[in-house]
């Protein structure tokens, strides 16, 4: 249906109709029967603020990524309005589960943007996801940067200027994190590609904050050495995490998230299971072969002897299974290694592999799902995203408040006059861009990895003896050519739709004028043939 829709409607109107089609506002439980809803009032009271008729609403796009239908999401209909939202030609008014800063005084509805008629500092352009992805990626590059000058210029005892700097900007970047979570939900929010390393920094960093001011307060140096290396730890999940943001479209990217879900399951159901290995073989050491129970090896022993065995990597607990028990202590370490080393690294390369075969199988879909769950998160209706890091937080302690003190007039003036006075050079670079380049028409890129820069210091293809031949692929065709094939393309389907014309009406008039028909029918139907 949403195919037939795109095929009948062509041109900025048809695309504001799959707008109002796919990001438009629902009730689940819309014109249900009054019985239906009776039963199912406690699942129709799930927003907790009032938005003026607009909550407890939900868009087919959400239902669409909540339900994994990537079929449906990578179809070109749904693909040219999430395109359309995602570079801001069409704005309209999210509907959040739990906004932070609410401000809603105003709704926009579905409508296309104009930017020459559009005032040129204009604050709701921050919530476009394309320019919040930008905006985004800079807040993290930042954050990422005082990291490093905070970790090199490390100072247990006190706390420097370096670190002062990356733990305030550190709460603002955790305070944006946690809106997020807060805008769509968790589920929708953990559709993002790299959901699961903003979470792990987000603990690392809250663990980090809880101790190093725990330590500051009560003067205590080892704490404060303590927290510090703890927030060493969140190395491995930055700079990955940088990467994921610059190549979001990347397979290798798309399909470690999913097999990093396969493996955490099932690590959490190996260790589980092992378990009972490791209580039999320390309630066998205890008390046999004359040794005491308190001489007989902790479970902390025990289990690195195991984690060698599955690793490979050491043999230390099959030499000393005997001391266990003399028959059974050998044939519970074998029975483990087999089931450890062998049967569970066989079967988790088997559930890796496909994982990674069935993404890569039907990869536009997956990657057109990605740009439909960034593009839905990119969508804001919490006024705290119009603040960049940390000045959310000042936001945060000021304009909160003052929302329960002044009428919600004003509290929008104000939040729109601070928004426009910090975003001021931001608004007014979107506001130069966009009026030159929003509705311009662009070929859209296929899938797959981008051409090779034209520079020569990154075009290494040059160096090569068939750099020619390379180059004839990397070559667009020129503007002319693309016209003469749409022309031709044009012509061909006038062509077929006047032959398809044809063959129905021959086909009427062998049927009209055949034998069996009556002799009324065909003197009617001459009759008008000839008028």
């Amino acid at each position: 249906m949403l195919r037939r829709y795109d095929e009948d409607n062509s041109g900025r109107p048809g695309l504001l109709l799959l707008a109002n089609i796919l990001v438009g506002g629902f009730e689940p439980f819309q014109n249900c029967p009054s019985e239906v809803a009776q039963e199912n009032r406690h699942a129709l009271a799930w927003s907790l603020q009032k938005r003026g008729g607009y909550e407890g609403k939900l868009t087919s796009l959400e239902i669409a990524i909540i339900s994994e239908s990537k079929q449906f999401l990578s179809s070109s209909a749904c693909q040219k309005v999430v395109d359309a939202v995602y570079r801001g030609r069409v704005v309209y008014t999210p509907n959040a589960f739990i906004d932070i800063l609410p401000d809603h005084y105003k709704h926009k509805p579905i409508a296309l943007y104009d930017p020459k008629k559009a005032p040129l500092l204009n604050q709701y352009r921050l919530i476009v996801p394309r320019s919040r992805n930008i905006i985004e990626v800079c807040q993290f590059t930042v954050l990422l940067i005082l990291y490093c000058v905070c970790m090199m210029n490390r100072d247990h005892t006190q706390f420097t200027g370096y670190e002062i700097c990356f733990t305030v900007y550190a709460a603002g970047w955790v305070l944006d994190e946690f809106a997020s979570m807060l805008e769509h939900g968790w589920h929708v929010h953990t559709q993002n590609l790299w959901s699961f390393l903003d979470i792990t920094f987000v603990i690392i960093y809250t663990l980090y904050l809880i101790i190093r001011l725990h330590g500051w307060f009560t003067g205590n140096i080892e704490e404060g050495r303590q927290a510090l290396d703890i927030l060493s730890i969140a190395a491995p999940i930055l700079l990955p995490r940088l990467a994921f943001n610059l190549m979001p479209e990347n397979m290798l990217f798309i399909s470690l998230r999913a097999m990093m879900a396969d493996f955490t399951a099932l690590s959490l159901i190996a260790v589980w299971c092992f378990a009972g290995f490791l209580l039999a073989m320390k309630w066998l050491s205890m008390g046999n072969n004359g040794v005491e129970p308190d001489d007989s090896p902790d479970p902390l022993t025990i289990s690195k002897w195991m984690l060698w065995i599955w690793f490979g990597l050491d043999g230390t607990g099959i030499q000393e299974a005997p001391s266990f028990h003399a028959i059974l202590g050998p044939v519970l370490m074998v029975t483990y290694a087999f089931l450890g080393n062998t049967l569970f690294l066989t079967v988790l390369v088997s559930i890796l592999s496909n994982t990674f075969s069935k993404i890569a199988a039907d990869a536009t879909a997956e990657i057109q799902f990605r740009r439909a769950v960034l593009t839905f998160e990119g969508v804001k209706s919490d006024a705290l995203f119009a603040y960049r890091p940390p000045f959310n937080i000042l936001a945060l302690l000021i304009l909160l408040p003052l929302k329960f003190a002044a009428s919600p007039r004003w509290f929008h003036k104000v939040n729109v006059a601070a928004v426009r006075v910090l975003n001021a050079p931001i608004l007014l670079a979107i506001s130069l861009y966009e009026r030159r380049w929003l509705w311009k028409s662009k070929k859209r890129a296929p899938l797959g990895p981008l051409k090779r820069s034209k520079w020569l210091f990154l075009n290494f293809s040059s160096l090569n003896v068939h750099g020619d031949l390379q180059a004839v692929f990397d070559t667009d065709p020129p503007q002319s050519v693309l016209d003469q094939i749409e022309e031709e393309d044009e012509l061909e389907d006038a062509i077929l739709e006047n032959s398809f014309a044809a063959t129905a009406n021959k086909d009427f008039m062998d049927r009209e004028l055949s034998p069996g028909s009556s002799v009324q029918r065909r003197r009617r139907f001459s009759s008008v043939w000839q008028g």
